[in-house]
């Protein structure tokens, strides 16, 4: 019998003792053992947990139990789990984790302390889609090209009521609060920082890049407005939070942002809460992987699937999936020096000459313009929509500094990427 602790026993912890107890007899089937969940610690002994399992409140309980086989992390945030995941590791015990914060930041650290011990995270990235081993095993003959993912729920629910139903931003945020999709600060969410994890995790399996948040561009969807949408529409895109990861000769692009990408993308398809994750092979070509990101069940799914690899292996596989092949060949690109296509939206006073200006800030700036929209704003204002062809990230900002320096210009211009 392997015994498994979860720290951190909330709705993902209840839902991996109910599948442990409710799927029991073909978890053991395929496992090969029987598994089960023998203790778990929570913060709040007081509080009525539905679920038949010996809880404490000392996180010591597990770790220091030596009948404990498998340690389950669910407790979240970085610190205080990176040295709850330490301890477990270096008292010999296999470790799952959900935790993609802790991931983005302590990955190889980790996985150099487990050594031979199973570390596994499947459900750290896209809740119940097997991205993880789908990149580690699936495609393991495949260089990996590029990889673009919806990899935040609320923020696709989000994006897609905008879309479909013409919902303001304000508005629809409060909607996804008063749903559970987003917290009372939905930042994290919102300003594609849990994307940006997620991406960082992928990074490192199909690239081997040890880069941190800090080291990548992060931007959200706060600023999308029906405006946007309409643009968007009118030239046959969809607008999406993507983390995007793709290797450009022996650089690897890696960033999260709002962007434009065409409809007849299978992953601009992708409405409501749900996630999707497109990896581009070398031999493969496209595979697109498509699922619940998050919710007890789901996320709880991949964790049961981890302890059920370790009962039948019990190795560990390696963060860096091809780390001898990759492993200081491929190099993060420096941020600025990215190349895409832009949208601007610069709103501005009515006036004549307006357009001139605008236009010959673009020319000096060797920037070309694809497309170019008026629509009104105000009594007094317009909104000028502007698509460009390629250019440099730099080039880019450098410009929309220069644009917002104009006295007719009544805000910061606002960009989003076209992909």
């Amino acid at each position: 019998m392997i015994k498994v602790g979860i720290i951190g026993v909330g709705t993902v912890g209840t839902s991996v003792v109910q599948i442990l107890k409710d799927n029991a007899d073909i978890i053991s089937a395929r496992a090969g053992i029987d598994i089960v969940a023998t203790r778990g610690v929570v913060k709040n002994l007081k509080k009525e947990r539905a679920i038949e399992l010996l809880l404490t409140d000392n996180v010591d309980d597990v770790l220091d139990d030596p009948e404990i086989d498998i340690v389950v992390e669910l407790m979240g945030g970085v610190e205080e789990a990176f040295e709850v995941v330490k301890r477990a590791l270096r008292n010999g015990k296999a470790v799952v984790t959900a935790n993609k914060a802790l991931l983005a930041y302590h990955r190889y650290e980790l996985q150099e302390i487990a050594q031979d011990l199973a570390f596994e995270y499947e459900a750290s990235v896209a809740g119940g889609i097997p991205i993880i081993n789908a990149l580690r095993d699936g495609l393991s003959a495949n260089h990996i090209e590029s990889i673009l993912g919806i990899m935040n729920g609320t923020s696709n629910y989000m994006m897609t009521k905008m879309a479909k139903e013409g919902v303001a931003y304000e508005a629809i945020l409060k909607e996804a609060q008063a749903l559970g999709y987003a917290e009372a600060d939905p930042t994290f969410d919102v300003g594609g920082f849990d994307a940006a994890h997620k991406l960082l995790i992928l990074a490192s399996i199909a690239y081997g890049i040890d880069a941190k948040p800090e080291d990548i561009l992060i931007e959200g969807i706060d600023k999308v407005t029906q405006d946007d949408i309409s643009f968007a529409q009118e030239f046959g895109y969809a607008i999406k939070l993507l983390g995007i990861a793709k290797k450009d000769g022996s650089e690897v692009e890696l960033r999260v942002h709002a962007s434009l990408i065409s409809k007849d993308e299978m992953i601009a398809k992708i409405d409501g809460v749900m996630n999707a994750i497109s990896v581009v092979g070398d031999k493969v070509g496209e595979t697109l992987y498509y699922g619940p990101g998050a919710g007890g069940d789901a996320t709880a799914s991949a964790v049961v699937a981890n302890i059920i690899d370790i009962a039948r292996s019990g190795k560990s596989t390696p963060m860096l999936g091809f780390d001898k092949a990759l492993k200081g060949k491929l190099t993060l690109k420096p941020a600025d020096m990215i190349e895409s296509k832009y949208y601007l939206r610069i709103n501005v006073s009515d006036k004549t000459g307006v357009l001139a200006r605008i236009a010959k800030i673009f020319e000096d700036n060797n920037i070309s313009i694809e497309t170019m929209l008026q629509r009104p704003a105000s009594s007094d204002s317009a909104n000028l929509l502007i698509s460009t062809h390629t250019a440099v990230e730099k080039d880019i900002q450098k410009m929309i500094k220069e644009i917002a320096a104009l006295d007719f210009v009544n805000s910061t211009p606002v960009m989003i990427r076209i992909v």
